[in-house]
């Protein structure tokens, strides 16, 4: 029998199996059933897939793995497939699709946890979370469709990561699927367990290459009973950086974000967003978005604002600044930080980069990294935007106005090198919340340190012997 011939029989052997298992319904194999799993929103990797499976419990996750590693084929684990990198992207693979595991299994407002299955919306668990009076402040662009699991097998970031940390600083506890089909049941609720490895940190941010993630215990905070929001304009990005650092110690207790905007952010912004309004009557250079919440709601946190932000402007970091003063205002100062990706996207192709470096080191970023890319094209537009408090910049260049967008894109590794040479000088990463993926591997190992590449690599071996798991992904 030739090789193609009898993988052509294994893999039909085991979509039987899986078929008798979870039923026809939740095992796809026509093509246009499968694409919206195997395409992913860039459309920059094409993928290919054995089959869709749609497990509805953690035994059935199991049973999947187990059928997988005895006809040696591989699986992608996959959320709500909303990654910018490539890393649920099936290549001849079993998509492993987790949104029937939706249920929260727990919540305990007085240990301050949510238990939820990994295909759990995140907006649904912040909602859940909120009719409970706690919160859970994990919140990024896509928190309508992404799932949990997938925000934990990349350590998803977001706007709240300066107050509340990555997603990675929300997880108490895991139940994962291993390579063997064995699940580690580690779904504790404890802050404190010194009884040897930390394990779930092998598998939060690993991309799916490790385990699949089931289930997680996480974190809840009190409820925010007050908020304050205000959008600053200052000269650059020095002054935001001066501004973050004045407000940083004078709010510290209350400061939830701290967001930037350069200029071309909010042109194409006001051009593309339908209702977006500039609040000022003159342009800035540079704009910092700006958010205060607390749980007493007796402190006054306009006021506060008001005290800090006038402060800034005797000290000369502050052009102009406007506060919200609804729910309403404040949404549309959000919009204005939220619709820079569809905006940017209005404005033809773009070349991205995730990237983070030390807070200190932002501003000098932006403008050596500005500079370097207008070397390389310099009709090139520079869309420098992201959550400045954490260290984590979009940094991403729009096509030129007049410019064919194939032959911008395939600039694309001249930009890479340029920008995240600057990024590994200033010793930041190339990838701060959006994973390696396909799009990053080669970079991966431009950049990481040798040691710590080969530990990777070993842990893959052991955790994985048979490399089924994500494939070609992150390593």
């Amino acid at each position: 029998m030739s090789d193609a011939l009898n993988r052509q029989t294994i893999t039909e052997e085991l979509l039987n199996t899986l078929v008798c298992q979870l039923g026809a319904d939740y095992v796809l194999t026509e093509e246009s059933d499968m694409l919206p799993y195997v395409q992913e929103q860039r459309r920059l990797y094409p993928g290919c897939a054995l089959a869709v499976v749609m497990p509805a419990c953690t035994a059935e996750v199991a049973f999947i793995v187990e059928q997988c590693r005895e006809h040696n084929v591989p699986l992608v684990p996959q959320g709500g497939n909303t990654g910018l990198v490539g890393g649920g992207v099936p290549q001849q693979s079993i998509v492993v699709a987790l949104g029937r595991m939706n249920r929260i299994r727990d919540i305990d407002p007085t240990n301050a946890t949510i238990t939820v299955e990994a295909g759990c919306i995140l907006q649904v668990v912040q909602d859940a979370a909120q009719d409970a009076g706690r919160l859970f402040p994990l919140s990024l662009a896509a928190e309508g469709s992404c799932q949990i699991g997938g925000n934990l097998a990349t350590n998803a970031g977001g706007i709240n990561v300066l107050r509340y940390g990555n997603a990675r600083d929300l997880v108490l506890g895991l139940e994962v699927v291993l390579a063997d089909g064995s699940v580690m049941n580690s779904l504790t609720a404890l802050r404190k367990d010194n009884t040897g490895y930390d394990l779930k940190h092998l598998f939060i941010g690993s991309e799916g290459t490790l385990g699949i993630i089931t289930a997680a215990v996480l974190k809840l905070f009190p409820l925010p009973r007050g908020k304050a929001t205000t959008l600053v304009g200052c000269d650059s990005p020095h002054q935001v950086l001066a501004l973050y650092e004045h407000m940083r110690d004078r709010l510290s207790d209350t400061l939830t974000a701290f967001e930037f905007l350069p200029r071309f952010a909010m042109d194409v912004v006001l051009s593309h967003i339908h209702g977006a309004r500039d609040p000022f009557s003159l342009s800035y250079a540079s704009y910092a978005l700006i958010e205060l919440t607390t749980p007493n709601a007796d402190l006054d946190l306009n006021a506060r604002l008001e005290v800090a932000l006038a402060d800034a402007f005797e000290n000369d970091v502050v052009r102009d600044a406007v506060i919200a003063t609804s729910s309403t205002q404040s949404k549309a100062l959000w919009r204005l930080r939220e619709g820079v990706a569809e905006a940017q996207t209005a404005e033809g192709a773009s070349i991205k980069h995730d990237i983070s470096v030390p807070v200190s080191s932002i501003a000098d970023f932006i403008e050596a990294a500005s500079a370097a890319c207008l070397t390389i094209l310099p009709a090139s537009r520079i869309c420098a935007f992201g959550h400045v408090g954490d260290g984590n910049l979009h940094f991403n260049i729009s096509q030129p106005v007049d410019m064919n967008a194939a032959t911008f894109m395939d600039l694309t590794p001249r930009f890479n090198r340029a920008v995240h040479d600057l990024v590994a000088d200033m010793n930041g990463s190339i990838s701060a919340e959006h994973g390696i993926g396909l799009a990053k591997r080669t970079e991966l190992r431009r950049y990481k340190d040798p040691v710590a590449l080969a530990m990777m690599e070993s842990i893959k071996a052991t955790l994985d012997p048979q490399g089924l798991f994500n494939p070609g992904k992150l390593l």
